[in-house]
């Protein structure tokens, strides 16, 4: 199997270094992110470092694992080790030939990638601020809620009403997905573990620690997008293992309340965020906490409550 390093690296717009393989080579005239073979005596990183200033003339100064893709083409077995970029020097140009661009993840569905390219692709889609919603008395504050949303940089919307029926958490998705339009942020429902197999199509899941910790098979290639609440390193290697596609992890204690006097522990969520090869999201006060934070300590994003988005 061949063991492949790949980088997804953004620019300060939140574009992603996409190269045009060479003609002749396997998968050739496709897109895909710049990376490369992994030698015997090179760890992913330094695999990484090399690679990318060969290809791409970027110096990588710090990067974290995103995920890990096997991928069978028939002729060729692949492992991409993925790691996404937070610090880099340097212009991109294609070193070897190649056409190199900066694409918005939501414009790579009119580019072809390789299959193993696939996942990443998918993953990109994931936005950098998630709001949950506050609890709601009836589904009309909900809907002004996620109006406000359209003036807000969230690209996703996590539908979260512990008091309503599994009958009623469907409506109230199906009436989100209504509400926002093709063009809305991403729309997940929280809820318990047998909601799956009725989630109207373009909703996700998000698993609360409770649930998560019941699972014991992937959902992964059933649903849009599957998340889960994870509360140590071993929660976040299971969801690395069941496949994923996002973990929320709180940078603090779970039992201390997000207030001025108690400093959030980013040194603590780095390092977790860095143990595993799937992306996390930072569950913090998303008031008083700004994304570029979460990004340099190895988060995809930020999640939580939003107060100021709650509708009077």
């Amino acid at each position: 199997m061949l063991h492949v390093a790949v980088a997804i690296i953004k620019n300060p717009k939140q574009e992603v270094l996409v190269a045009k393989r060479p003609p002749a080579s396997h998968q050739g005239n496709l897109w895909e992110f710049p990376g490369g073979k992994i030698k015997l005596d090179e760890t992913v990183f330094s695999a990484l470092q090399r690679e990318i200033i060969e290809e791409v003339g970027l110096r990588i100064q710090e990067a974290y694992p995103f995920v890990k893709i096997y991928h069978n083409y028939g002729d060729k077995q692949v492992l991409l080790d993925v790691w996404q970029v937070t610090r880099f020097e340097g212009e991109a140009v294609g070193r070897e030939g190649q056409k190199v661009q900066w694409l918005a993840p939501e414009a790579m569905e009119n580019f072809k990638f390789p299959g193993a390219n696939l996942r990443i692709v998918k993953l990109l889609q994931l936005p950098t601020r998630m709001a949950i919603t506050p609890q709601f008395e009836c589904l009309s504050q909900l809907a002004a809620y996620l109006d406000l949303l359209r003036n807000n940089d969230v690209g996703a919307v996590q539908i979260r009403q512990k008091h309503l029926t599994l009958d009623q958490s469907l409506d109230w998705a199906r009436s989100s997905l209504e509400i926002l339009g093709d063009r809305g942020p991403l729309v997940i429902l929280n809820g318990p573990l047998k909601l799956w197999q009725y989630l109207p199509s373009g909703v996700g899941l998000h698993l609360t620690s409770a649930e998560f910790g019941s699972l014991q098979e992937s959902l992964s290639k059933r649903l849009s997008f599957l998340g889960c609440s994870c509360l140590s390193k071993q929660d976040l290697h299971k969801a690395e293992t069941l496949g994923f596609d996002y973990a929320f992890l709180s940078p603090q204690p779970v039992t201390s309340n997000l207030s001025d006097k108690t400093p959030l522990n980013w040194r603590g969520f780095k390092e977790l965020a860095a143990s595993v090869s799937l992306p996390v999201y930072a569950l913090v006060d998303m008031n008083r906490f700004d994304v570029s934070t979460a990004l340099a300590h190895g988060a995809v994003g930020i999640a939580g409550i939003t107060a100021l988005l709650d509708p009077k």
